[in-house]
């Protein structure tokens, strides 16, 4: 396995360097955040600019992503939105949120992004509320036990063509596993079952192999 991961590393790195190369705003958001001791899980590079094509290619002006971190995939996306675009990103920790809000800062980005600590559940009915939906673009990339509330809070706050993605979804292969002991793959079951019978989403999901090991993440686009 450990010879899997270099390679996969190796050809990660190859593809980065020649089609995205970090920048300074998003170097210093990784050295920030690991300064402040957050973890070392955000998006690789190239799953950054994918969500920034992706965000670009449906031509998204309203982006929310649950689940911050130090802002690393935030300034990935918000780089995608035209002038009059807008990201509300929510974190649950207020730490997180103080190093994002710091590195979008750097990354002039603060004039369009909007960080919100607190727990998602409790932000997003207050979003609901406020009207600040409906978002073009969602990305989830929190805690997994949720997975299933999440993607169902996406679908109150979109309207018909709009994309969500969700990352981490395949759990080292547990997610196949039918009983699994751990909540974030139970989790994320549940969110796939719910996905399945919902008529409105229609979604897949591709297993992905790289710096950050083996995953994988989901594809939804609202139908109706």
């Amino acid at each position: 396995m450990s010879n899997d991961q270099d390679q996969w590393t190796t050809v990660d790195r190859y593809f980065t360097d020649l089609l995205a190369p970090d920048d300074e705003a998003l170097t210093a958001a990784l050295d920030a955040s690991r300064a402040a001791g957050l973890p070392e899980i955000a998006v690789a590079p190239n799953q950054g600019k994918l969500l920034n094509l992706l965000v670009r290619t449906h031509g998204a002006k309203r982006v929310l992503e649950i689940g911050t971190l130090g802002g690393y995939s935030t300034i990935w996306m918000a780089r995608a939105l035209p002038a009059d675009g807008r990201l509300i990103t929510l974190e649950y920790s207020p730490v997180h949120a103080d190093v994002a809000r710091s590195n979008i800062a750097r990354a002039g980005l603060d004039k369009i992004v909007d960080v919100l600590t607190g727990p998602a559940l409790d932000l997003l009915p207050v979003l609901e509320e406020e009207a600040a939906g409906p978002f073009d673009f969602v990305f989830i990339d929190a805690d997994k036990v949720n997975n299933p509330h999440y993607v169902s809070w996406a679908l109150k706050l979109s309207r018909p063509g709009t994309v969500i993605v969700v990352d981490n979804v395949v759990r080292g292969g547990k997610i196949a596993t039918a009983h699994p002991d751990d909540p974030a793959v139970t989790g994320t079951r549940e969110m796939f079952d719910l996905i399945a019978r919902e008529p409105r989403l229609d979604a897949t999901a591709v297993q992905t192999v790289g710096s950050k090991g083996y995953d994988g993440l989901l594809l939804a686009r609202v139908t109706d």
